[in-house]
């Protein structure tokens, strides 16, 4: 059974929103066409407390883009984004939600970033997406949203290490693109552990 994944449709990654990736409402129809031929569709939220240990504000004299370590892991400083129970963090109006069975939640705890849909990133707690999407049979995800080279990259990969086959709409993902090109290496990377990348129209 396939299952789509959507990623991060939230407010502030709208353009104009705190961490806006340019474009991204673009993907809202593409991603809306798509949801009618799955059975089962879930989407994933940012869902951070204020005091999260990725927002630069919460670091004196450190901004945005910076890089620090936290007990270990290295972590990209960002803008505030996606406060849990904010407008910014709900998700994107126009996106055809009445058919999302359930939304997962990522970015909860305040000292560990959680890129992936799927587990925090030093993979110390799941999101409970895994365990979700075994007990309703999927062995196959198809996955869409942003970023294409954050939380889309890290979900497609942690999905691939938990066996599902994996599918990536390379048409329905879009990137920060903090370094240049930062999309492409993203697309490669999880091509090169085994996902498939295909067009809106292949699906």
């Amino acid at each position: 059974m396939r299952a789509f994944v959507i990623v991060d449709m939230q407010n502030d990654f709208m353009p104009g929103g705190a961490l806006g990736v340019p474009q991204a409402d673009q993907l809202i129809p593409i991603i809306n066409r798509l949801i009618p031929q799955f059975s089962l569709v879930v989407a994933t939220q940012d869902w951070h407390p204020s005091n999260h240990v990725s927002f630069a504000a919460n670091h004196q004299g450190k901004k945005t883009g910076e890089r620090i370590r936290v007990e270990g892991e290295e972590q990209i400083l960002w803008p505030v984004h996606c406060v849990r129970n904010t407008e910014g963090a709900a998700l994107v109006e126009g996106l055809q939600k009445s058919q999302i069975a359930c939304a997962f939640f990522k970015g909860t705890d305040e000292m560990i970033d959680s890129y992936s849909a799927f587990f925090d990133n030093a993979h110390l707690k799941s999101t409970g997406l895994g365990e979700y999407l075994k007990t309703h049979g999927v062995d196959e995800v198809v996955i869409a949203g942003v970023a294409t080279d954050y939380c889309v990259l890290y979900s497609v990969l942690d999905a691939l290490q938990l066996g599902f086959r994996v599918v990536v709409v390379t048409d329905a993902c879009l990137a920060i693109n903090v370094e240049p090109d930062d999309d492409k290496r993203a697309f490669a990377a999880m091509q090169a552990k085994g996902a498939k990348l295909l067009l809106s129209s292949q699906v």
